[in-house]
């Protein structure tokens, strides 16, 4: 062993705006960090202002609390005699950057702005930041006058520099200089940069965390250093929901990993490495050329050694105990849907300072599996109390309507559900028993506090007050109705449940004996999202979403895997039932059905979905590809007409996607409508040009497909 240092990054759950609370997390940071050993923390992206501050950060008012919480931190005892790395936005000649404030004993060493921005999907930064154009340069930067009287610095280094302390060398990136193609710590790396650092604010995505651990693992793999992973964690405000999983990477092995869900507010992880590992790693032939010829870094002194010299003394490492090397932990996407957002829903419930969640529960999969995410939330609470998590405890009593000095406990998930959780199921004379009893059941597995009623009454009036005015009564289509009464009677239903479930929601507790208010969730899936296959207004309108960006696909296997893990056996009820919306009369030869009704299977609009936005298709290049796709078992004419049919639906109903709940964000082709994807609502639904090829190609092409179309279904799979 030559040079041993520790090393701390961390995953915060940062708030955007919450200056104070960000403030106390990142000094606990610190605070750990340094009683691990640590001698350099860094934290998330923007980890002082919260990532989420979007067209706050135009605001000069960010910035200059951001500089007032870096000047306590300064002036901190945690901060004393350790690196940190902490991000913050600052404005530098009128231009406002996205940046890592290097500090070190009180003083600034560096400011770095980012360099590569994060500007497609849900990322808008350059809404709101400038990338520094100026690679390997630096200038001056003329610190506020409430620095000044804390650090007596004039001015600092701002731009792209390196820190060298008297044992090693430190280089920044910033989250999405990871994932560019020409990323700076290749160059860093060559000029004998050691430690690289990342600060994050990187989003949860199904089956995402993978990428991020590989181009980590290469980066070192290849150059050789220590690779610093930090992020933010929870929810900051909005959809998305941050995972976390603050790692450690050395030559390509990953030596330390945090979780990627957590309840924790702050999660500091160290590790130990001899930089000398460094040097031998890097001591090749074809590297050394090509080191030899770098361009160079400007590097910031500090006196200062992250081994921990003082003088001629070394810190004594003769007890270090060398642990092996931990798998990398990944969970599999059915245990994302129940960690994610139920951690999301954990901090959206806790923030919004609201006394729990109401859910009309259908009986069907779709709110059923909503309420399991809840059910799964309740448990991790449960499991962080048993663990004596002091902040889980005091946000769980507070929810629950305890007072501060109680003794509640929330160990018994199921309990807990039942003061905080309330189900709903409101039938009509189109539901089946079938579907009440189900919501009856999980209701009793998993706690909630559950109401059942009937709301003909309501259907019945909102139907006799139309007849009233207008002299005719609309009729359902099995009734011998036509299609618009058929549609009308439907919605009748589905938006009399939205009016329903806010009256329950906001006077329930009321009726309970407490305070506040509830949430209303709201449980459309993307697929349906997608199809428009959903009434505006409906029940689907609600405050939050946990399950809008999730396919129905993996909703079943979601339910599927927490049948097991919850110990929830009804949910196999849920699995083995046809998905029917229940709006229209049940007759002896008609019960309605969801995919019947949509003119397409739920596998078949994840595959479109995908198609559309992950690959960027329009019907004509959708077409082509599924030509080759399941040419085997469609014809270019059968597959024609489903590509044709799903744009005309997505089109005429993408209006809907402007009044979507708020999703929790988990796929990447959510349709969502705010950020996301944006797309034009008013579309030729027709598409004429388009369909003309496409339907011109569909009859000149042979058809290679050997199956029957009854076969087809079970040849289409979802795109990985």
């Amino acid at each position: 062993m030559g040079h041993l240092i520790t090393v701390a990054t961390c995953s915060l759950n940062q708030w955007a705006l919450d200056f104070e609370g960000n403030l106390h997390r990142i000094l606990e940071s610190i605070r750990i960090a340094k009683e691990k050993g640590a001698t350099l923390r860094v934290g998330p992206e923007l980890e002082i202002t919260g990532y989420g501050c979007m067209d706050h950060f135009l605001e000069g008012d960010t910035c200059l609390h951001a500089w007032e919480v870096l000047g306590v931190i300064l002036q901190s005892e945690e901060a004393r005699d350790i690196v940190c790395d902490i991000g913050m936005p600052v404005m530098h000649k009128n231009v406002i950057y996205n940046c890592r404030v290097v500090i070190h004993n009180g003083k600034i060493l560096l400011i770095r702005p980012k360099m590569w921005m994060a500007n497609d999907g849900n990322y808008r930064e350059l809404r709101w930041f400038t990338p520094w154009m100026k690679h390997r340069q630096h200038e001056d930067h003329y610190v506020p006058r409430i620095i000044h009287a804390i650090t007596g610095q004039t001015k600092v280094p701002f731009g792209d520099a390196v820190v060298s302390t008297i044992d090693t060398c430190i280089g920044i990136e910033l989250c999405e200089e990871l994932f560019t193609p020409a990323s700076p710590h290749i160059l860093m790396g060559l000029d004998g940069v050691e430690i690289f650092t990342n600060s994050s604010g990187s989003h949860h995505e199904l089956r995402k965390l993978y990428r991020r651990v590989e181009l980590m693992k290469e980066a070192t793999m290849k150059l050789g250093g220590i690779y610093l992973y930090a992020n933010q964690q929870g929810c900051d405000g909005d959809r998305l929901y941050y995972d976390g999983c603050a790692m450690i990477v050395v030559n390509g092995r990953v030596v330390a990993q945090g979780s990627q869900f957590s309840l924790q507010d702050v999660e500091v992880v160290t590790a130990t490495v001899d930089i000398e590992d460094i040097r031998s790693h890097r001591a090749t032939s074809s590297r050394s050329n090509q080191a030899a010829g770098a361009e160079r870094y400007h590097r910031i002194e500090v006196d200062f050694a992250l081994s921990g010299m003082k003088g001629d003394e070394i810190k004594d490492f003769s007890e270090l105990v060398v642990a092996p090397l931990p798998e990398v932990r990944y969970h599999r996407p059915e245990e994302e849907i129940a960690l994610g957002p139920a951690c999301w829903l954990w901090d959206y419930l806790r923030r919004s300072r609201t006394q729990g969640y109401f859910i009309p529960l259908s009986g069907g999969i779709d709110s059923c599996a909503t309420s399991v995410i809840v059910y799964s939330m309740c448990r991790l609470v449960a499991e962080a109390a048993r663990n004596g998590d002091e902040h889980v405890i005091a946000d769980a009593r507070r929810i629950a309507g305890e007072a501060p000095d109680s003794d509640y406990t929330p160990t018994d998930p199921r309990e807990f559900a039942n003061r905080i959780f309330h189900t709903c199921y409101m039938g009509t004379e189109n539901s089946s028993p079938e579907t009440r009893k189900r919501a009856k059941d999980l209701a009793h597995a998993i706690g909630s506090y559950h109401i059942d009623l009937n709301m003909d009454a309501l259907v019945t009036a909102v139907r006799d007050l139309f007849a009233y005015v207008t002299g005719v009564k609309p009729k359902f289509k099995v009734h011998g109705g036509s299609g618009a009464e058929n549609l009308a009677l439907q919605n009748i239903q589905a938006r009399l449940r939205m009016v329903v479930a806010y009256l329950f929601a906001q006077l329930m507790p009321w009726v309970r004996g407490r305070q506040g208010g509830l949430l209303v969730l709201g449980s459309a899936n993307v697929d349906e999202s997608l199809r428009g296959y959903f009434t505006k207004y409906d029940c689907s309108s609600a405050d939050i979403n946990p399950i809008g960006a999730i396919s129905k696909t993996d909703l079943k296997k979601f339910i599927a895997y927490a049948r097991g893990a919850f110990e929830l056996p009804v949910l196999t009820e849920f699995l083995e039932a046809v998905p029917t919306a229940e709006l229209e009369p049940i007759t002896d030869s008609y019960v309605q059905a969801d995919e019947v009704d949509m003119g397409m299977t739920y596998d078949e609009l994840s595959v479109f979905g995908r198609l559309r936005k992950v690959e960027k298709c329009g019907p004509w290049s959708m077409f082509t590809k599924l030509v080759h796709e399941w040419g085997s078992f469609l014809s270019p004419q059968q597959v024609a007409e489903k590509v044709k049919h799903f744009f005309f639906e997505y089109a005429r109903n993408r209006h809907k996607m402007t009044t979507l709940t708020p999703s929790y964000h988990a796929e990447q082709y959510s349709p969502d409508d705010n950020r996301f994807d944006l797309r034009p609502f008013l579309y030729p639904s027709r598409f004429p040009w388009q369909f003309k090829k496409i339907d011109e190609a569909a009859a000149r092409w042979p058809d290679r497909s050997s199956l029957k179309p009854s076969d087809a279904k079970d040849k289409i799979s979802v795109l990985p």
